[in-house]
């Protein structure tokens, strides 16, 4: 088995690419919002992805466990909480623009999770309570803070819209909680896959009460449908199995933290695909944020955390 710290480098990243991928999400669906549908945004990616995902975890021998989570309620309940996580993450997309809707995710990962864990697992609370750990918490939200001070602030949610704020750091909060908690006696590949594809399935027979209905699936063109099929690919199949992966080695702390990447790639691919422009202001969030990642990923270390063995299949 490998060296401690080489299994968390190896974590560390599996986060920083599954960070990449779900910020890739933002530009690939604003790439199609004026030929697709909310309905087709929302429905597809998620059969896509988790049919990949399901035929890997099928092929990796966990079908039984698979299968078997389609009979649980807890199966179901994380289920709700992936599609209200979605549909928030798409509401705030529209409303606030990309960089502000990974702000709130990093919010979820980063703040929300690590302290529901400290709740749940006593385990963990003397790890998050060392001083690194806390630096590097508190310059990691700085420098993904940073990264919307140049551009769109929050402000502009009126009305309604205001629900998205606190839905999506709560929804990524504990939809992820609740998978480290099954993946505890039911292989990983199984536990996330049955919940994206139950997600596709939930979204396909909600999709009469989304913007653009079932029409909106039928008469999708292939462009669109093809970029969908990409974002199903990597934000809704590689990126989970990463991060779960990393979970799988290391435990619900480091992943969580490292996932101050997705406002600072999401800004990048802003910059570059979107033409938004990049900000001095927040350009200086990149270096903070990368400087509060290592020092966690220190303080993680110095704690002397040994990698959580995966679950048995």
């Amino acid at each position: 088995m490998p060296p401690d710290h080489r299994v968390r480098n190896r974590a560390a990243l599996y986060s920083l690419v599954a960070a990449f991928l779900w910020a890739s999400y933002y530009p690939f669906v604003l790439a199609v919002h004026a030929t697709s549908t909310p309905s087709a945004t929302v429905v597809y990616p998620f059969l896509i992805g988790g049919g990949i995902y399901a035929g890997y975890a099928i092929q990796q021998g966990h079908g039984s466990a698979f299968w078997h989570l389609w009979a649980t309620p807890g199966a179901w309940v994380r289920v709700g909480f992936l599609v209200g996580m979605q549909f928030s993450v798409l509401a705030a997309t529209y409303l606030i623009g990309p960089v502000d809707s990974s702000l709130l995710s990093l919010i979820g990962d980063v703040v929300l999770t690590p302290i529901v864990v400290a709740f749940v697992w006593a385990s963990h609370r003397g790890h998050i309570g060392t001083w690194a750990f806390a630096v590097g918490l508190g310059l990691s939200m700085v420098g993904g803070s940073l990264t919307i001070a140049g551009g769109q602030t929050l402000s502009g949610v009126t009305g309604a819209g205001w629900l998205v704020v606190p839905a999506i750091p709560i929804t990524v909060a504990i939809y992820f909680l609740l998978c480290a908690r099954e993946n505890q006696k039911t292989p990983a590949l199984a536990v996330v896959s049955q919940s994206m594809l139950g997600a596709g399935v939930a979204t396909a027979l909600l999709s009469f009460v989304l913007p653009g209905g079932v029409g909106g699936l039928v008469s999708l063109s292939l462009p669109s449908l093809g970029i969908l099929a990409i974002v199903g690919l990597t934000s809704f199949a590689i990126a989970p199995f990463l991060y779960f992966r990393a979970i799988e080695d290391v435990g619900m702390v480091i992943p969580p933290m490292l996932m101050t990447g997705i406002p600072v790639f999401t800004l990048l691919l802003s910059a570059t695909v979107l033409g938004l422009g990049l900000p001095l202001v927040a350009a200086l969030g990149v270096p903070i944020a990368v400087a509060g990642a290592a020092l966690t990923l220190r303080g993680e270390a110095a704690a002397g955390i040994r990698p959580v063995a995966a679950p048995p299949a």
